[in-house]
């Protein structure tokens, strides 16, 4: 591989796509493209075009664009497009060319993908992201699966990333994800049906301290204070992963009762459109509860 004119292409600029890119090591004559479909949109093409610069990466007007010629493409939108973006992308990518699906799906819509690049001539990589993006970025945990997982790991410690070797069939990376995300998940949206409803009932007080008493390895207030702010900031993502979470269940012969039931409230706290603003769970539980319906008395008063 000649560093001088290597190129990178992300699918999909949010978060994750841009922790990465801001992140990465860059060898000299290295080039970083991106398309994300939200770009298109006026009212949101500003903010993309910011963080483009900052990160010194090329915004494309088309998935083609920034595909077409790239030695890799990292694949990062959400579950519910995922296998969408890996099906336009085999239209363009390069031959040899990694396909790094880093997105939260099954494991039968991540073999899906994988038929599609690999009939087009790519090499593709079933990659779970296993932390925020936030905090470590590039660097953030990530599991490799599939045939050409092994031969990946040159390419994504060359740009500092730290890959792990999950196994040699596509779909082992994602169903660690996917399953590990019904406690993580999960615990999110118990949190909100309690935190929510013991505030409403005037008493969050003790059900903290009993909790706090019951598990005291865990910081309760500020653990369900951090749970909310997933759900409010990240809920919208997060509901499109647990539907390919109930999927990777119903795949399993298993039934997905927990797993659709923390949908609805992922999704259900997104739609709400509220920040994390402060970072205290009263402050976050009263600002969900106005946004909600009103008490049931209320209504029936009404």
């Amino acid at each position: 591989m000649q560093t001088n004119s290597f190129k990178l292409a992300v699918i999909g600029f949010g978060e994750a796509g841009r922790a990465f890119a801001s992140g990465w090591v860059r060898p000299e004559g290295t080039e970083i493209s991106a398309y994300d479909l939200k770009a298109a949109d006026m009212t949101t093409r500003a903010s993309f075009e910011i963080a483009a610069g900052a990160a010194e990466v090329t915004l494309t007007a088309s998935n083609s664009d920034a595909v077409e010629h790239a030695d890799a493409i990292f694949s990062l939108v959400t579950a519910d497009r995922a296998h969408e973006a890996a099906s336009e992308s085999a239209t363009h990518i390069k031959p040899g060319a990694f396909f790094f699906d880093c997105n939260s799906c099954s494991p039968a819509t991540k073999t899906r993908s994988a038929q599609v690049i690999e009939k087009a001539g790519g090499r593709y990589v079933d990659v779970a992201v296993m932390a925020p993006v936030h905090a470590k970025r590039h660097e953030t945990a990530i599991l490799l699966s599939g045939p050409e997982a092994q031969s990946a790991l040159p390419l994504l410690t060359s740009l500092g990333m730290l890959p792990r070797l999950a196994g040699m069939r596509v779909g082992e990376a994602s169903a660690i994800k996917m399953l590990r995300s019904v406690m993580i998940k999960g615990l999110e949206a118990l949190t909100a049906e309690a935190m929510l409803a013991a505030r409403r009932a005037g008493v969050e007080a003790a059900v903290i301290a009993s909790l706090q008493a019951s598990d005291p390895g865990i910081d309760w207030e500020t653990r369900s204070a951090y749970n909310l702010e997933r759900m409010m900031v990240h809920g919208e993502r997060r509901a499109a992963e647990m539907r390919e979470v109930a999927a990777t269940l119903r795949e399993l012969g298993l039934p997905d009762r927990m797993s659709s039931a923390i949908v609805d409230w992922q999704a259900e706290i997104a739609a709400l459109k509220l920040e994390g603003g402060e970072a205290s769970l009263a402050s976050r539980v009263d600002r969900i509860l106005d946004a909600l319906s009103p008490p049931a008395q209320d209504r029936d008063a009404s």
